[in-house]
């Protein structure tokens, strides 16, 4: 296939094609018209000659060739956005440009609020979250979907740049009435108690649960939830304990609840910022580093 002979906006077209699987979804996304997208496909399918979409009962489906295709087109239209962008002229002030942040929610509920506060007031920056597994999320920087990660402990190449934003450590959450007294939460009445566990949370896992088994026990997990949104309100209603980051204990801590230290020895870690190496001159990534650092600096 001759480059000289593509059109971008195929591309473009085709792009669209693959997200929707519906042809008049895929026009409204890119803004042509009905007969103009099915042009487009039929010029697509015969440059990559291959059917791309066929119609079945349940909708249009993508053939093994376009399911191929898929992923490398996404990476090449970013790159040609990027590349458009003009990184040299970047100003938060004027430029108009999405960040794609990986975080989990106990970093979004700590950062976004600082970020989001921080945004210049005429600019049109705008942050779009995501939060993709550890093992996929350094995936997900070479493969440049997303510009930075927040995380922790991500084992990763030379390509991936990684520095320290945030020191933390587990401890323990109850309500403010709890039967167990201020500073009187000891190893035998931790292990004792029931508790509540964030299923997604990996932190509970390393930092409290494989020490416990190092030592022969295990928390009694009465409940176990898919979110940090409704531990606080549990907590306030019942007996039972969670176990979380300290910084985010601080955030979700008012009248009703109190925190305790744990009653053994638990390793604190470090939060952590990744980005790829390629961008390590980049002025819009640059910044966007250095916003997510200045956030972290006020919880410190």
């Amino acid at each position: 296939m001759n480059l000289r002979s593509i059109d971008l906006n195929l591309l473009v077209a085709l792009d669209a094609l693959l997200t929707e699987r519906h042809v008049t979804k895929a026009a409204d996304r890119v803004g042509l018209s009905q007969p103009a997208m099915s042009n487009a496909l039929n010029r697509l399918r015969a440059m990559f000659k291959d059917e791309l979409l066929v119609r079945t009962t349940t909708g249009m489906k993508p053939t093994p060739r376009a399911t191929e295709l898929a992923e490398p087109l996404r990476q090449v239209l970013r790159q040609v956005e990027r590349v458009m962008a003009s990184d040299a002229g970047f100003d938060p002030d004027k430029t108009e440009r999405t960040f794609t942040i990986r975080m989990s929610d106990i970093l979004a509920c700590l950062l976004l609020p600082r970020l989001a506060a921080a945004r210049p007031p005429e600019g049109r920056i705008s942050y779009n979250t995501i939060h993709l597994p550890p093992s996929l999320t350094i995936d997900a920087l070479e493969r440049d979907e997303i510009d930075v990660a927040v995380s922790m402990g991500l084992e990763h190449s030379a390509s991936i740049r990684s520095e320290t934003l945030l020191r933390d450590r587990m401890v323990c959450l109850m309500r403010r009435g709890h039967q167990i007294k201020r500073a009187r939460l000891t190893f035998e009445r931790f292990i004792a108690q029931e508790h509540m566990k964030v299923s997604m949370s990996p932190t509970d896992l390393r930092f409290v649960d494989d020490v416990l088994a190092e030592r022969g026990h295990r928390r009694r997990i009465a409940l176990n939830v898919p979110h940090w949104l409704v531990v606080p309100h549990v907590l306030k209603k019942t007996d039972l304990l969670a176990v979380m980051p300290r910084h985010l204990a601080t955030v979700l801590m008012d009248d009703g609840l109190r925190m305790e230290e744990l009653p053994f020895e638990s390793a604190p870690f470090d939060w952590m910022l990744y980005w790829h190496r390629r961008y390590d001159q980049s002025n819009a990534n640059g910044w966007l580093r250095d916003r997510i650092r200045a956030a972290c600096s006020d919880l410190n």
